[in-house]
């Protein structure tokens, strides 16, 4: 059900390249004169005009982060399984409206690449790599990606770039560059507890991409506070480069519902 709601959304939101020539047919009062066929309408002599329809097929780069931090889940699932959800509704919605799929995994290192294809089994290819994937690198490297993702798809795309976007690097230059080639749309996944901290007295955290630990005072409000103000300022600062590179963007939680969020998404682009 949800994948064929999607396709419906995804081949209204996504466009073709163009027009392509179809057919020719006769003249009827109301056609656009500069669509005439003159050499098919000398050779018949009656009118025909060119009937053009849109060139369809796409070709879809999912490039999804596989690194530690999306292992972490305070709820229903975690940040991974919530990833291979939703690139696994968008590859297959994409296939059903005949376009192609390719996927790129990446760390802060590039973990694998396969080529777009077309059909079921290939998007089932990429679903099984993605669950068993065990990534060499541990950070997040966005702008590495996104860079790689440039050199190597040559023709324009529709590249989904799902992650937590835990990242301190600055990638805008690397982003803008690859929103002027392909049409990048940001999935940003995200825990609740990245968001707040609970009121559970003293906790002790870990960085999953660096190790680094250390205990925090979770009954003290200015604690939270500081805790939610730091992660505000990281996803204000997100927000306007990605405005400023010209990306699509959507937010996605681990304990919410990802389809109203992408439909909405889908339709604004309509």
């Amino acid at each position: 059900m949800t994948q064929g709601v999607f396709a419906g959304e995804y081949h209204s939101a996504f466009k073709g390249r163009g027009m392509s020539f179809a057919e020719v047919r006769e003249y009827e009062p109301g056609d656009d004169v500069r669509d005439v066929d003159w050499n098919v309408t000398a050779r018949l002599d009656r009118p025909f005009i060119k009937v053009f329809e849109e060139e369809r097929e796409l070709t879809v780069m999912l490039v999804l982060d596989v690194s530690k931090s999306l292992t972490f889940g305070s709820c229903r699932r975690t940040g991974r399984e919530l990833l291979a959800e939703i690139a696994a509704t968008l590859a297959f919605s994409a296939v059903r409206a005949g376009d192609k799929v390719g996927a790129l995994f990446f760390t802060d290192r590039i973990e694998k690449f396969i080529p777009p294809a077309k059909g079921r089994e290939h998007v089932l290819c990429i679903v099984r790599e993605l669950l068993g994937l065990e990534a060499a690198g541990k950070r997040t490297d966005v702008g590495q990606a996104v860079e790689y993702l440039t050199r190597l798809v040559k023709r324009r795309c529709i590249a989904f770039v799902m992650s937590d976007f835990v990242d301190n690097n600055d990638y805008t230059q690397a982003l803008s560059i690859a929103a002027r080639k392909h049409d990048v749309v940001a999935v940003k996944i995200y825990d609740e507890r990245m968001k707040e901290l609970p009121s559970v007295g003293l906790m002790r955290v870990e960085d999953a991409e660096t190790g680094h630990e250390m205990y925090l005072d979770t009954s003290s409000a200015k604690v939270r506070a500081r805790y939610a103000a730091a992660w505000g300022e990281q996803q204000r600062r997100l927000g306007v480069m990605l405005k400023k590179c010209g990306v699509d963007a959507v937010d996605v939680r681990t304990d919410g519902d990802y389809v109203k969020p992408l439909l909405n998404l889908f339709r604004r682009r309509i």
